[in-house]
């Protein structure tokens, strides 16, 4: 009795905990997202500030760099290179400098950002008058007033802190997405700014401590826990008051039960009203009488069952390959029906035998049919083919078509991972794929190898000019011209957003460079026309790299879009190709 009570307590324990676990799981995740939430909108806030009011001390700057270019006082000074004079006005504005010519008086503090103010009179220079806000850690200390407790503010510049806590200390963040960063070694989660108007490039960033985050998500996580708990412990007290109920009917049931297990056919079970217990009194009673007759039949059918079994287990190790999987299968299904043979005939003809399927007798014909998709037809052959063995069969062929089905839905994701869905050309996987076989086989026989980058020009003002669509058909005539311009032997494709990529085999960078430059008058003379028949305002610009037999991958990536970069530096619509002869 009490076993049982267990099992029952148990089972209504794990059907409970089943939901109330993913409960607490989903909450655990959504407190920790909203922590993080919370921890980002507050750095993002506090960020805000921060720039408005580093924007503010610039322009004070600039008001007072005005102030004291116009003050008479300093004006004498400079006509007449009162050196004295000029350091006692400056030394009254906080940051002040005057420079005329080789005369120089002031702050000279770096890093900060400066703004100047000429001196002129009747058309002559005297000199400029600059304000420099220095960024330091009294400035930050003010800027990240709007910070919570325990955050921090510090200027960053070429990846590595400027001003702030734990200056010097190198820090790596993407401009305006919140991330994890760590700061001799401490994890913060940390958001920054794109670099400021000055000085240049400099930005500011603002650090949370992770682990303060991450205790307020585990807070929130025991609390889930302790009601988990309570849960728990009630569903296993209501489950044991009905074991206690329930106990004494099983226990003569499972007495019957088990005189029937040791043989004793003739043994039967007192009935007693209508309810489930009584339904299931009646079921052992017609067991015992039937399981003597079914016992040999049994026999039979275990060995005929685990032989198909084991096939089926074949068949799942040939899944991808559907002309052995369709051997399995018809092996198989001949197996557990005890049939004389089977054919599988496609649109073709026959596909694969297996028997003796010229057996005179029944024949029963199956479609290998999933949804549209046909894959033929399994005939089956026997002397005489009762309806279990038919039923038996088109259960293991249903089972049969599924695998093929996903046989083919394999092949058809193979081929989708490969190409990119609106150009049709090959994607970024491909590329890469095939730019390392091409690098390792110029690193073994040698020749050439030119990599080409193209970007498109201006294409982000056709998306926000004409829309996504127009966009897409952008993309799409430039991936034709590709097509077209490239060779049988080469590979084009789309890199990523408005970049395409061609990997040119046994070509040099002139001849890469020449490819190039056709591919960009062709599509600048494409005539590509908005939905409105206004023309298109985009070109491409390429760059252009060749490797030779030491050439790497990554670097051979870099040269193309240095090259490509320099492309747009130098006016875009052009092809950079650094070392080819030109074009």
């Amino acid at each position: 009795m009490g076993s049982f009570k267990l099992k029952l307590v148990l089972w209504f324990a794990l059907l409970a905990l089943l939901p109330l676990g993913i409960a607490f799981y989903g909450y655990g995740t959504l407190a920790r997202q909203s922590e993080t939430r919370r921890a980002d909108a507050s750095l993002e806030a506090a960020l805000r500030a921060a720039v408005a009011g580093y924007a503010d001390r610039l322009d004070a700057a600039s008001s007072r760099a005005t102030s004291l270019a116009a003050a008479p006082a300093l004006q004498h000074a400079l006509r007449v290179r009162d050196r004295a004079a000029l350091a006692k006005l400056v030394a009254k504005t906080p940051g002040a400098s005057v420079t005329a010519g080789r005369l120089q008086v002031g702050s000279t503090r770096s890093p900060a950002a400066v703004r100047t103010v000429t001196v002129v009179d009747r058309g002559r220079l005297l000199g400029r008058v600059s304000i420099r806000v220095t960024i330091d850690n009294a400035l930050l200390v003010s800027l990240g007033s709007g910070l919570a407790p325990g955050d921090r503010l510090v200027a960053v510049a070429s990846g590595r802190i400027v001003a702030g806590p734990d200056r010097g200390s190198p820090l790596t963040l993407q401009p305006g997405k919140p991330q994890r960063a760590r700061v001799a070694n401490a994890e913060f989660r940390g958001l920054m700014t794109e670099p400021v108007s000055a000085p240049r490039g400099l930005a500011l960033a603002a650090l949370s401590p992770q682990h303060e985050i991450d205790a307020a998500a585990r807070s929130s996580e025991s609390r889930v826990l302790i009601a988990l708990l309570a849960s728990l412990a009630f569903f296993a007290l209501v489950a044991y008051l009905l074991g206690q109920a329930v106990v004494g009917t099983l226990r003569r049931l499972a007495d019957a039960a088990r005189a029937i297990a040791g043989g004793r056919f003739d043994e039967r079970v007192e009935v007693g009203g209508q309810d489930e217990f009584a339904q299931l009194g009646r079921a052992f009673n017609e067991m015992a009488a039937q399981l003597e007759q079914r016992l040999a039949e049994l026999q039979t059918e275990r060995s005929r069952v685990r032989e198909a079994i084991a096939r089926f287990g074949e068949a799942l190790v040939a899944t991808h390959e559907p002309e052995q999987l369709l051997r399995v299968v018809i092996e198989s299904v001949v197996e557990a029906t005890g049939a004389a043979g089977g054919i599988v005939r496609d649109a073709g003809g026959e596909v694969v035998r297996t028997g003796d399927p010229e057996t005179p007798g029944a024949r029963v014909t199956f479609p290998l049919r999933a949804g549209p998709t046909d894959f033929g037809s399994l005939e089956l052959v026997g002397e005489e083919l009762e309806p279990r063995q038919v039923e038996t069969a088109a259960a293991l062929i249903a089972q049969a078509v599924v695998a093929l089905e996903n046989a083919r839905l394999h092949r058809l994701v193979e081929e989708q991972a490969r190409v990119d869905s609106l150009t049709k050309l090959a994607n970024r996987r491909r590329l890469e794929e095939a730019l390392h076989a091409e690098l390792a086989r110029v690193a073994r026989f040698g020749g050439d190898l030119t990599l080409v980058l193209a970007d498109l020009d201006n294409f982000k003002q056709v998306n926000d000019r004409y829309g996504h669509p127009a966009g897409d058909e952008v993309l799409q005539a430039f991936a034709r011209v590709l097509e077209r311009t490239a060779r049988e032997s080469d590979v084009a494709g789309r890199w990523g957003g408005e970049e395409f990529a061609l990997i040119l085999t046994g070509t040099d960078a002139d001849g890469g460079a020449q490819l190039a430059e056709r591919a960009r008058a062709a599509f600048e003379g494409a005539g590509l026309r908005a939905p409105d028949g206004e023309p298109l305002p985009v070109t491409a610009s390429f760059g252009v790299a060749s490797s030779t037999r030491t050439g790497e991958f990554d670097q051979l990536i870099a040269a193309a879009d240095s090259a490509l970069y320099q492309a747009k530096r130098a006016g875009r619509n052009r092809v950079e190709a650094p070392g080819a002869r030109p074009v």
